[in-house]
């Protein structure tokens, strides 16, 4: 089988008259140790049509020969790894070719800390893939520098800094699994500051201008999920006026999401614990964006760490 040229339209199935239909197309990148294969693994149970370590100047022509199969492969999903400079500059260039193509793809990054990588290769006992005759830290560190670009690209970012294979799957389930495609989905966040910024936000949202129910003896023992709690925060100035506020700009932004083509959000709301004001706001915030057609989760990041 022949690769189609740059530009070239998928051709239709030998003996169909119906056009070529193009496979929805995913791209699997991110940190080694981060969990790229689990993340395979859970799109093959879904139904993927998984592709490991294709080289990535290939993906164009999996993607054409996906559209001759007359909708036996619908949906692909490719893993790729930059290891080097080269290999990069390829696939920016397939990517480059998929677009002037129509072809909609979208990349999932698999991120996680230096701290929660080291962990993992130390485990097994291997090396990092790029560390050479230096520490794991080394290797870690010049892929991230390779990966950068294409980090910034992704449509997704998932860190699994603190998540087990279970918690994983679960999240690519909640993103990929059910019929038909929402035009936007959206994790609504919550976090504690004193715990790190989430490196997996899109936009980050800081509550720590209001009154901290923490010093109210009789409040401190509950969660932001309880009304009591609720209750308190949207009382103090400001609180309703910013819930209002910060859902008519995300009205604004995912108007613009859709247009691009962007199918996900992550909104990472903080305060000091991340117990009380970031969960309260969360869940309204949720409540907002599920009320104008947002498909949401919610996940409350450090709720209980205290």
């Amino acid at each position: 089988m022949s690769e189609h040229s740059r530009g070239e339209e998928p051709t239709t199935p030998a003996g169909g008259d119906e056009a070529a239909t193009t496979p929805e197309l995913v791209i699997i990148s991110g940190m080694s140790g981060a969990g790229r294969s689990t993340a395979a693994k859970c799109l093959e149970d879904l139904g993927w049509f998984v592709v490991d370590n294709l080289p990535p100047a290939l993906i164009p022509t999996m993607v054409d020969l996906g559209a001759r199969s007359q909708g036996n492969v619908a949906r692909i999903a490719v893993v790729v790894d930059v290891r080097g400079r080269g290999f990069f500059d390829s696939l920016r260039e397939s990517l480059t070719d998929l677009e002037t193509k129509g072809v909609t793809r979208r990349i999932v990054f698999l991120e996680a800390s230096d701290n929660a990588l080291v962990q993992r290769f130390e485990s097994v006992r291997r090396p990092h893939p790029l560390q050479g005759d230096g520490r794991i830290v080394d290797g870690i560190a010049a892929e991230r520098d390779l990966l950068r670009e294409l980090r910034g690209d992704a449509d997704l970012v998932i860190d699994t800094s603190n998540l087990n294979v279970h918690e994983l799957r679960a999240k690519m389930d909640a993103q990929f699994a059910g019929g038909d495609e929402p035009e936007l989905r959206a994790t609504v966040m919550s976090f504690g500051y004193k715990y790190g910024l989430p490196v997996d936000a899109d936009h980050v949202v800081d509550c720590r201008f209001l009154p901290n129910p923490h010093w109210v003896p009789e409040l401190r023992p509950f969660t932001g999920t309880s009304e009591e709690v609720a209750g308190y925060v949207f009382n103090q100035p400001g609180a309703k006026e910013f819930l209002d506020r910060y859902a008519e700009l995300l009205q604004l932004v995912a108007a613009g999401y859709r247009r691009e083509g962007k199918r996900y959000v992550t909104i990472a709301v903080g305060c000091t614990g991340g117990k009380h004001r970031s969960v309260a706001m969360s869940e309204r915030l949720a409540r907002r964006l599920a009320e104008e057609g947002v498909e949401t989760v919610i996940v409350h990041r450090d709720m209980g760490r205290e």
